[in-house]
């Protein structure tokens, strides 16, 4: 299995320089290379530029251009054409799916915060001793990096990038190991249920409160991003030195509460993963569930329209989004493969709605956001963990002890 690392570098001033110079030379890169295929697209009947014809032409340019490009990995800048070259692959396979297309951009230089080598010992180098504190990475125009490695890797190397996030800069390693051992059974299956008031309730009658990581850091957001606003809007090498501080102030806040719900989120599926052999949980389609109402045209008056309840489904998809179920889900299901666990997707239609008890369907079983009431048979228990019991329920495992919570 391939399993991803991600340390924190070290670079002298001298490094860090040579650091922004090596994105900021990819960047040219992958702009010429896209700005190469638009051109050939446009001009010459319709053609095509393949990744092999421009991969071609990397030693010419290097040779023409050294100290822009030669200095740099020949590897890492296949790499920065095949980035584009799958950028092009996912246009022309949404054009043909019927999709938005959404042409590949021209990245300015503080988009681009990436390079990839593709193997480890070409252009890069992964230096770590076993119990020796001082790890480096060597990579090709920069030297030998101090990285703050906080924990072992396992497995040989595969893949190297270096990332920049504001003004840290950070090394993802790729590393393949054998499958690791399985947790020990523990002979207990769960189902869990997303939402909103708690984040996380399951069919035992246990509740993970939601955090809401984004709504607690609103304010301190609004207000830098308000501060940030009152700067005119110029090139980013005319900035003055508040104008950056302005910029990285409102990057260190977003950071926070990624990170915040990256904690959150490892340490809950970390707790199911070790208690259950086996969780099942909604196949939910986040994308589908943030779309925004369709307006309704005014049919009396021409230009005017009719409430949609926009602002309160707009209200909804923000908390959705501050939940991270997505990122949740993604991480469970790869701590579960790592300990041997079973991960079931069900079809989430009606869990909230069908009484556990005689399965009965109705919108008026749930009276409240809390409140589940059957009509049938008078049921009553939290909403939630019936939607989680229904959730087991449908992945096959009626369990004999599922009482009423």
């Amino acid at each position: 299995m391939i399993r991803a690392y991600k340390f924190l570098m070290r670079p002298t001033v001298g490094q860090s320089i040579a650091l922004e110079e090596m994105l900021r030379d990819h960047c040219s890169l992958y702009n010429g290379a896209l700005q190469e295929r638009r051109d050939a697209w446009r001009h010459i009947s319709k053609t095509s530029v393949k990744y092999g014809m421009q991969s071609a032409q990397l030693k010419d340019i290097r040779a023409f251009d050294p100290q822009r490009h030669g200095r740099w990995s020949f590897s890492s800048q296949q790499g920065t054409l095949r980035r584009l070259d799958k950028a092009m692959q996912a246009f022309f396979r949404r054009v043909k799916a019927g999709e938005t297309p959404g042409y590949p951009r021209f990245r300015g230089v503080s988009w681009f915060d990436t390079v990839d080598f593709p193997k480890d010992g070409d252009g890069c180098r992964w230096d770590s001793t076993p119990h020796d504190p001082t790890t480096r990475v060597r990579l090709q125009g920069v030297g030998h990096v101090k990285v703050n490695q906080h924990r072992a890797v396992v497995g040989k190397v595969k893949t190297v990038s270096v990332k920049r996030e504001g003004r840290k800069w950070f090394v993802v390693l790729t590393a393949e190991q054998e499958q690791p051992e399985p947790l020990p059974k523990t002979g207990s299956v769960v189902g869990i249920d997303l939402g909103i008031s708690n984040f996380l309730a399951d069919s035992n009658g246990e509740f993970v409160p939601n955090p809401r990581h984004g709504r607690r850091n609103a304010d301190a957001l609004a207000d830098a991003q308000q501060a940030l606003a009152r700067f005119p809007r110029v090139r980013r090498d005319k900035r003055t030195k508040k104008h950056r501080l302005a910029v990285e102030k409102v990057a260190a806040l977003h950071g926070k509460t990624r990170r915040q719900r990256l904690d959150q989120a490892h340490k809950t599926a970390l707790g199911l993963v070790r208690q259950h052999d086996l969780i099942a949980h909604e196949k939910l389609t986040i994308r589908n569930m943030v779309h925004a109402p369709k307006p309704k045209p005014d049919p009396e008056t021409a230009g005017n329209f009719l409430p949609n309840g926009a602002a309160a489904k707009a209200g909804l998809n923000k908390s959705i989004h501050d939940a991270g179920w997505g990122v949740f889900l993604a991480i469970l299901t790869s701590k579960a493969e790592s300990a041997g666990r079973t991960i079931i997707a069900v079809d989430p239609r009606n869990t909230s709605r069908t009484c556990p008890a005689c399965e009965h369907v109705s919108a008026e079983n749930r009276t409240t956001q809390e409140k589940f009431h059957c009509v049938a048979c008078g049921h009553l228990a939290h909403a939630d963990t019936v939607g989680a019991i229904n959730v087991l329920n449908r992945a096959g495992l009626v369990r004999c002890d599922a009482n009423p919570a």
